[in-house]
């Protein structure tokens, strides 16, 4: 890999930093440390996804293609998780394997899940850093701080006016023009010849906007609040809600993230930063004062054991030494993990396991958290007529036109439209909005075996992706089976009435959202331009009904806070500066940080945090020098 050094990196002790993950936490960290000076060991288990044969190159680069990355066997790492403890319950969901569980896709390569998300970069709502900043009283995660980082990563380029006008010094819009982070629109011309999808943007934008109590205000707020940017952040404005489109993580409408990022820091400064690909860390290694001083990895190709083709070879034993710290990047599933093997965590779980406990962190693997997701599907009275040719495979006429830059249905992720709205409980609270309702132009209704074959079998489908954020479970888990590094942990999230959101809450919230869909496709399905509602159906209609169907069928792909940040007697892991309660010169960067889980699509928040820890590392270091030797 590029950034290799000549020496063997098991023998090396003169690495500053080693990290352990290299997606939107760990990717991030390590350029920005690099770039900073300092050398950096990065140890990512899977390979560069666009270095393998066959279609892989495009399921990464082509934004339609993403389904179709999730389900690659080249990078996928496929969780079978627990929605529910109760087996009657979590049999009634379609999607459940018995014996195995439902389906989670995550990414295993160069780049983490930003190898195969949708590319959906929307910024978390103030409350959400201003929440940290109170439990913890360090007034730097405060909002109005954390929009810098945000703008340091970002190049917006798809507000081309105030992009212009910025020299001027004329921005009312808060994002960001020189970061490293490209962000996108994509609007292909070739919907104005589309004259259903044309009439799904109109009525559903008519209906919504009808039912404001102030149409006219609400329509010259929106225009004058960027006209659907869900991420423009007016000096003293209000937090966006109406009708907006998804801003893409992009160039050139190719996916660019965490990969792009690591290689080009890494091709500039090859003696600073280390990419060690094929590297399976298996446990933290230790000084004699108690602190971390490495990681113990396996070098091999599919030792992890939710890779769709497990490798048989066991790999081989190696090791990367930190002489400044160990920072964990692995995620919400893959990070407390690896702390419970290295003894970090509930004190009765690993003893029951065998495995020496170093420090009693209860926290670790708890509070688990996810956003509630549930489809409601629509079959159209015929196919979507741009995705005429479509067979999601490269050299079809929309690949081929996606290719020569044309910004066609391909340069999409499959969002046509947004809406961001309140529940009635964040209403009556006055709470920040809460569900994102999404039309989609395909079938999707959660994860399976195979679920990414509906996007190209069904092309009369419209999906309305209903999203609960700011959820109130905290009740999820992340457990290990055995003390085998390559076996992956026990996951349950505890939905709805088995978590801890006793009054019913998100379930309401989710039962609401529903409803309002139906409110904006009703006219398309009184003018036939939609044949028949399939999910939930016609029949599913009163409040208890809608709700078994959400029990039934819910999911979520946006796992986070396994290792929150917080005061330990809380069941906090970490400090307001990442540092793990008890533990010498080790760190957490990653998804599982927060306390509970940010705005409505966790990747742009991931991306600041990483950009927040490296300040902080960089002025530690500043204070702390090592010596010479």
């Amino acid at each position: 890999m590029p950034g290799a050094p000549s020496h063997d990196s098991r023998d090396s002790h003169d690495w500053d930093y080693v990290i352990v993950g290299s997606g939107a936490g760990g990717g991030t960290l390590a350029a920005r440390l690099a770039e900073a000076g300092m050398r950096v060991f990065l140890i990512e288990a899977g390979g560069d996804p666009r270095s393998g044969d066959g279609r892989l190159p495009d399921d990464y680069d082509v934004p339609a293609f993403h389904a179709y990355a999730c389900e690659n066997p080249a990078m996928s790492w496929n969780f079978r998780v627990r929605h529910y403890a109760d087996e009657t319950q979590q049999a009634r969901d379609w999607k459940y394997a018995p014996g195995q569980g439902v389906l989670y896709p995550r990414a295993s390569g160069l780049g983490g899940c930003t190898a195969h998300n949708a590319m959906i970069f929307m910024l978390p709502h103030a409350s959400d850093w201003d929440h940290i900043a109170r439990i913890t009283g360090d007034l730097s995660w405060r909002a109005t701080h954390m929009r810098h980082y945000a703008q340091r990563l970002e190049d917006c380029r798809h507000r081309p006016v105030w992009r212009a006008l910025r020299h001027l010094g004329i921005d009312p819009t808060g994002h960001g023009w020189h970061g490293w982070l490209r962000t996108e629109k994509a609007i292909p011309l070739t919907v104005l010849g589309d004259d259903g999808l044309v009439r799904v943007l109109r009525d559903s934008a008519s209906t919504f906007t009808s039912s404001l109590p102030t149409p006219l205000l609400s329509t010259l707020r929106w225009l004058r609040g960027g006209m659907g940017d869900p991420n423009a952040r007016p000096p003293a404005g209000r937090t966006f809600e109406g009708i907006c489109y998804t801003p893409l993580t992009t160039s050139a409408h190719r996916r660019t993230g965490a990969r792009e990022r690591v290689l080009d820091v890494a091709r500039r400064h090859p003696d600073r930063l280390h990419i060690e690909t094929g590297a399976l860390a298996t446990q933290l290694l230790f000084d004699s004062d108690g602190g971390v001083s490495g990681v113990a990895y396996l070098r091999g190709e599919r030792l992890y054991r939710a890779a769709a083709h497990p490798g048989e070879s066991g790999g081989q034993r190696r090791e990367a030494r930190a002489r400044r710290e160990v920072v964990l990047c692995g995620g919400a599933f893959n990070t407390p993990q690896l702390l419970m093997l290295s003894g970090i965590g509930p004190a009765a779980h690993l003893a029951g396991l065998g495995i020496a406990v170093r420090v009693n962190l209860p926290g670790v693997g708890s509070n688990l958290q996810d956003r509630y997701e549930v489809a409601v599907t629509h079959r159209m009275r015929s196919n979507w007529e741009v995705l005429e040719g479509a067979r999601f495979d490269r050299d079809d006429t929309l690949w081929r036109h996606w290719n020569r830059g044309d910004v066609g249905m391909y340069a999409s992720n499959g969002a046509a439209l947004g809406v961001v709205l309140r529940s009635q409980a964040a209403q009556q609270r006055g709470h920040e909005p809460d569900l994102f309702c999404m039309a989609l132009l395909a079938r999707f209704e959660g994860y399976f075996s195979g679920f990414s074959k509906w996007i190209g079998e069904h092309q009369d489908r419209l999906t309305w992706a209903v999203l609960k954020a700011h959820t109130r479970n905290r009740a999820g888990t992340v457990r290990l089976r055995t003390a085998d590094p390559r076996e992956p942990p026990d996951i349950n999230f505890r939905y709805f009435g088995e978590g801890s959101d006793v009054a019913g809450e998100d379930l309401q919230a989710v039962v609401e959202a529903i409803r309002f869909v139906r409110r904006m496709t009703a006219p398309l399905i009184q003018s036939g331009w939609i044949a028949e509602e399939l999910a939930p159906g016609p029949a599913v209609q009163d409040d208890e009904a809608l709700a078994q169907y959400v029990r039934d069928t819910a999911w979520g792909h946006h796992a986070s806070c396994s290792c929150p940040i917080g005061a330990e007697g809380e069941g906090g892991v970490l400090d307001s500066t990442f540092r793990v309660h008890g533990v010498k010169r080790l760190r957490v960067v990653d998804a599982s940080v927060f306390p509970r889980i940010p705005g409505f699509f966790v990747a742009a928040a991931v991306y600041m945090v990483a950009e927040k820890a490296a300040d902080l590392l960089l002025q530690e270091a500043a204070r702390t020098p090592l010596s010479a030797n």
